[in-house]
């Protein structure tokens, strides 16, 4: 790394503790019970003890067939992004003669160039992994969805086991799928390298409070905690 810039390798620096930080804080964190994620952690077992008591169960597999068709467009579209960085790779002079021509300060090398650009292939194989990874859970989840014991005998005691294993591999699924997002929003902020150290400084800088923001400060955030009064019945003639 000797021939990359001091002020490269600090803002390089600066994107891994960004990102690796905020992984930390909003995974075990002290108030990552307050987050988004977590709290979407809960309702998967409310939802998993509600599909308990139901005797016909094909809306829970339509909604798991939607997380599956979610889960592996980001898996595909990893694989997209992982071919463009590659074509990046291969045009890095007609890359770098356009560079020049920008009011971006100095243009880098064709080594800086190769390493910025493999940096950036490697965050989408990050990606990609989590997606298949969470694809594969989710299938899990299905089947064990389609194990699930009867609603007759929803107070067995082997009816509660398995809504609490299925309910831990649905949160290992969200969990996965969650980091592989916030590598794509990762990938986003370290696009800024490329026009220099000072804008992937302020990139990521941007990302982590946007991502913040919608984890602990979002309105999806409150509408999960918010108290809903009771319900005031109504007259009819």
């Amino acid at each position: 790394m000797n021939f990359l810039p001091p002020l490269d390798i600090a803002t390089l620096a600066f994107f891994l503790l960004a990102w690796g930080g905020y992984a930390i804080a909003v995974e075990w964190g002290p108030g990552h019970l307050g987050g988004l994620n977590a709290r979407m952690h809960g309702y998967r077992e409310i939802w998993m003890r509600r599909a308990l008591t139901r005797e016909l169960r094909m809306f829970d597999a339509q909604i798991m067939a939607a997380l599956q068709n979610g889960t592996a467009f980001f898996a595909s579209t990893s694989l997209i992004a992982i071919g463009g960085g590659l074509t990046m790779l291969r045009a890095t002079n007609e890359i770098n003669s356009v560079i020049s021509n920008l009011p971006v300060g100095e243009p880098p090398t064709s080594a800086q160039w190769e390493v910025k650009a493999a940096g950036l292939i490697l965050i989408f194989v990050y990606a990609f992994f989590k997606f298949a990874w969470a694809y594969r859970l989710f299938n899990y989840v299905a089947i064990l969805l389609g194990a699930m014991p009867p609603s007759t005998e929803r107070t067995s005691i082997e009816a509660e086991r398995h809504v609490l294993r299925t309910t831990k591999l649905f949160e290992s699924a969200g969990r996965h799928f969650n980091r592989g997002q916030r590598a794509f929003f990762f990938a986003l902020g370290y696009l800024g390298w490329f026009a220099g150290p000072w804008f992937l400084f302020v990139s990521t800088t941007a990302v982590v409070i946007v991502m913040w923001r919608r984890q602990f400060a979002s309105a999806a955030q409150r509408a999960l905690i918010a108290e809903v009064p009771e319900a005031v019945p109504k007259s009819f003639p």
